[in-house]
């Protein structure tokens, strides 16, 4: 039988686990190269054979998108499957044309073919867009099932940035688990919020066996998406998140609408800091999309570790790294703590940025006068701190998720911001969690 030749466009996540679903044992497919974007330095890497499985003994080998019309045809590919998420929809059919024009098929896979069955409730967080605030609705969730008596178990998008035969199954349980698997910043930034809440908390990339590790610790698995790409397991309920400040997102970006269409809990995240004409618009297309849907209202409440210390400081802004790079934002958490409490001056890093920072700039040119978290391995990490060392401020405003002096040292102070969803007084999102918890106890 003549094999498909395949290419997986990807970005060390989801074109993984399309791959361990869909392909890996099929022998109608051959599986020649992943491809790699939006994350810097994971490319030129080989998916091992511990993970790609008995049909291919010498792994498959991961190349940057840029050499895909090369591959196409050198490798005579007949399908490309498209595997990452947060992508215009603009941008996702102009990599369909370039596809096509080369020779091959251009596939997507749908939550039927990629989904996973638990022998658990699942509840999914999703969103529209990279940054809407998923985090802050998993946290809030873990804490209830928490005080309802029910053990919550997190299951985190993949981050498999460094070395993959290490990264099949990972367990986050302490802080120290960070250390053990050599977390870079951006995952970080996820894990160390739920750990700080007593959450264990699942990634890696062969996510039937994470599962099936998940299921024997908790009652009820939530599943924490990355981006806007929706869930690896058959969610019980699904929650989507959508932001009232990048109105028309949650129609335009891939595959964000997927979510909002399939979702039967709604949050509209961050009213506190939108205008009531976006809420309303919001609103509106929920409802012509998905009318079925519960809608929720949550408040995006931003504190800081000592306010008055900020009042008529300069100050640098360092924001959450993933939100202001491909989630297309200017600025975040930082940036609007600046302004509540009073700082006198923001000082604009640009011209300070060492090494890859100052390229982030450069491939990033809606960032604002704020300074993303990059840290995808060690070398970035001291340019990080270079950076920030170098920009002449009072004081450094972090809104990272992460406590960054965890992993670096400096001269001048450093205040933390937080950022937690708040619910109105009648808590309907509360309500709904409770409700879901009394059916899963009959």
């Amino acid at each position: 039988m003549k094999r498909e030749r395949v290419v997986i466009m990807g970005a060390a996540g989801r074109d993984f686990h399309n791959f361990n679903v869909c392909f890996r044992d099929n022998p109608a497919f051959r599986v020649v190269a992943f491809t790699a974007a939006q994350i810097p330095y994971i490319a030129d890497r080989i998916y091992p054979p511990s993970l790609a499985g008995r049909l291919y003994p010498r792994g498959i080998p991961i190349h940057d998108e840029s050499k895909l019309d090369e591959l196409i045809k050198r490798q005579r590919i007949n399908q490309v499957v498209f595997s990452y998420s947060d992508v215009a929809y603009s941008e996702l059919m102009h990599k369909a044309s370039q596809v096509m024009a080369a020779g091959a098929d251009f596939r997507l896979l749908g939550p039927d073919a990629t989904m996973l069955k638990s022998r658990k409730p699942v509840i999914s967080v999703c969103a529209v867009r990279t940054g809407c605030g998923k985090s802050e609705i998993t946290r809030y969730l873990c804490d209830m099932l928490s005080e309802m008596g029910i053990k919550p178990v997190v299951v985190r998008h993949p981050m498999p940035y460094g070395n993959l035969s290490a990264q099949s199954v990972e367990r986050f349980e302490s802080l120290e688990d960070l250390t053990l698997y050599h977390c870079t910043i951006e995952e970080r930034e996820e894990f160390e919020p739920l750990l700080s809440h007593g959450v264990v908390v699942y990634a890696g990339i062969d996510y039937k066996r994470i599962l099936r590790r998940a299921e024997r610790e908790g009652e009820v698995i939530i599943w924490d998406g990355g981006n806007n790409d929706f869930s690896f397991f058959r969610p019980d309920m699904e929650i989507t998140v959508v932001d009232p400040l990048r109105i028309g997102d949650e129609t335009a970006y891939f595959p964000g609408e997927v979510n909002l269409r399939r979702a039967q809990v709604v949050v509209i995240n961050k009213t506190n800091a939108a205008l009531a004409a976006n809420i309303q618009a919001l609103e509106q297309t929920v409802a012509a999309l998905n009318p079925s849907a519960l809608l929720v209202k949550t408040d995006s409440e931003i504190t800081v570790s000592d306010p008055v210390a900020i009042k008529g400081k300069s100050v640098l802004v360092v924001e959450d790294g993933p939100t202001i790079t491909h989630g297309k934002m200017p600025n975040g958490a930082g940036f609007a703590a600046a302004g509540k409490f009073g700082a006198g001056r923001i000082i604009d890093p640009r011209p300070y940025a060492a090494g890859s920072i100052a390229e982030v700039f450069r491939t990033y040119p809606h960032i604002g006068p704020v300074l993303p978290a990059m840290g995808y391995r060690d070398d970035q990490i001291e340019e990080l701190r270079r950076t920030i060392e170098a920009v002449p401020c009072d004081m450094v405003l972090s809104a990272t998720p992460i406590d960054i002096e965890r992993l670096m040292s400096f001269t001048k102070p450093v205040n933390r911001v937080f950022y937690d969803i708040a619910e109105q007084k009648e808590a309907p999102l509360r309500a709904i969690i409770s409700g879901f918890v009394a059916d899963i106890r009959q």
